[in-house]
């Protein structure tokens, strides 16, 4: 009796290979066609793959574990009587999503006159679930497939109006932004942690210090303390300060404190670098944020702006945010959100006071950034900025 090979058969939706998970049948077992034999892992579902003969197992040509490309053989079954032309041309059905429990597509089992009915009312035969015996397509259930797809045709929304669409080219900026978004998303696994920290000395020390930053021509915002106290963080948890070789597998931690800063322009996202930040004092730092917060927005940065960055900051309280995660800046491992400040009742030495409040994110590459390290990060910066003058404590400027 001839020996036919069962293929692993072409899933859809860009599937390219599938892992063995267990086997449903052993050699010498008898299955008859279309009977589930094999379970199959692949990047969109776990999926039964049926038999397209009836016969005997003869050989099992893949074990549990293997990862076995679509239309490779992985098992021969005997066949113990004609096999169907259609089942022939095949090889095989697609098979049945198990999360789905629906069947992706079948060999067409219809009479001629359900045929020639289906083919009256334009229904496609592969789309219709049969009721009759050993699952045969019958007359009624074309009838009332038809009288389904005509329901749904029925109730079917009406495009909108080519007016009401616009259609905006991702170019510049913005296009950019997004290859690196996506790149992003793709290649690092995010984690994420939040702090809420209490803001209130540092507002004072900011109001205390703004008439002297005013004098050297200094906007004193509370970004440069946050940058400034991130730098101290970065020194006792350097992992943040680094990114991931993935040819060498190997971690590059810098030596060095180039904090890129998110900045919101006409043109898109940009995210321009402050260079040293750890040999910069307060003032210079808050001076060199304004001047390229500026060039950003007037669309004057150069490459030598942009490159470089070991840790970024986003600021998206400026704008209004309370709270949310922010996508890392390939291919730092670690990203800082700043979220809005605002006044909230809080328990302090026993009593209910009024505090600044506001929650810091932080997203950072879990692929060799642990949870807990990420959390004394965190942590440390939280101390940092509701003691303020810690982070001052080395600068020149406040000698």
């Amino acid at each position: 009796m001839p020996v036919k090979q069962v293929k692993l058969p072409d899933i859809g939706e860009g599937i390219s290979e599938g892992e063995i998970i267990e086997w449903l049948v052993k050699e010498g077992s008898y299955v008859k066609q279309f009977q589930p034999i094999v379970r199959v892992l692949t990047a969109k579902a776990t999926v039964e793959i049926p038999s397209p003969y009836e016969g005997v197992v003869v050989k099992i040509l893949a074990k549990p574990g293997d990862i076995v490309p679509v239309r490779a053989p992985i098992a021969e079954v005997d066949v113990t009587e004609a096999v169907p032309e259609a089942v022939e041309t095949l090889q095989t059905t697609t098979p049945v999503i198990v999360e789905k429990t629906e069947v992706r597509e079948a060999l067409v089992r219809a009479p001629p006159r359900v045929r020639k009915l289906a083919k009256e009312l334009g229904v496609s035969l592969a789309e219709v679930r049969g009721t009759g015996p050993g699952g045969v397509i019958t007359e009624a259930d074309v009838l009332r497939h038809a009288e389904e797809a005509k329901r749904k045709v029925e109730v079917k929304p009406a495009p909108p109006p080519a007016e009401a669409v616009e259609r905006v080219p991702l170019k510049g900026v913005r296009r950019f932004m997004a290859s690196k978004i996506a790149e992003a998303k793709a290649k690092i696994p995010h984690a994420y942690i939040a702090e809420e920290v209490d803001f209130t000395e540092l507002v004072r020390l900011r109001e205390s210090l703004k008439a002297e930053a005013e004098s050297r021509g200094v906007k004193l915002t509370l970004l440069p303390f946050i940058v400034k106290a991130v730098v101290k963080a970065l020194r006792e948890y350097p992992l943040l300060n680094s990114s991931f070789d993935e040819e060498r597998g190997e971690i590059i931690v810098k030596k060095y404190y180039n904090i890129s800063i998110a900045i919101d322009t006409p043109q898109g996202l940009v995210v321009p670098v402050i260079r040293d930040v750890d040999r910069k004092g307060l003032f210079q730092v808050a001076r060199e944020i304004a001047e390229i917060t500026d060039r950003a927005r007037e669309g004057k940065l150069g490459l030598e702006d942009v490159r470089d960055g070991t840790f970024s900051i986003t600021n998206i309280g400026s704008i209004g945010s309370v709270f949310g995660m922010a996508i890392i800046n390939y291919p730092e491992s670690a990203i800082l959100g700043v979220h809005r400040v605002f006044d909230a009742p809080r328990y302090v030495e026993g009593e209910v006071k009024v505090r600044k409040v506001g929650y810091v994110t932080l997203s950072f590459d879990h692929r060799f950034i642990e949870g807990a390290y990420a959390t004394r990060f965190l942590v440390k910066l939280k101390t940092l900025l509701e003691n303020p003058v810690m982070i001052l404590a080395s600068d020149e400027e406040f000698r």
